[in-house]
């Protein structure tokens, strides 16, 4: 391996994938649009949406720490939000996303 590509193979964290639900008065408080702009900033891909019985959901891909990172934040959310629970399920990394939007 050339030096340069080492020096990249360092800086790329393991990937991974987690799918979110998120309980307690989440929508309405901008729990989605905080999540975006958290996710685009740690170049995390995937999408976050309202679901039907007042949760949120998030599908996340990217380095792992970057990825936890957001998924910390979301114990807490916006200010205004009030989290009760955080469901995390692991999935395996697929890297089908190339962005991170609000779906829904």
């Amino acid at each position: 391996m050339k030096e340069e590509e080492i020096k990249n193979k360092k800086k790329d964290g393991k990937k991974v994938r987690a799918h979110l639900l998120i309980s307690g008065r989440v929508q309405g408080v901008a729990f989605r649009y905080y999540t975006q702009d958290i996710a685009q900033s740690c170049e995390i891909m995937g999408w976050v949406r309202n679901c039907w019985d007042g949760k949120v959901e998030i599908i996340v891909e990217g380095e792992e720490e970057k990825v936890k990172k957001l998924i910390s934040w979301c114990y807490q959310g916006p200010g205004s939000a009030i989290v009760e629970k955080v469901g995390i399920e692991w999935e395996k990394y697929r890297g089908e996303f190339n962005s991170f939007g609000i779906r829904g």
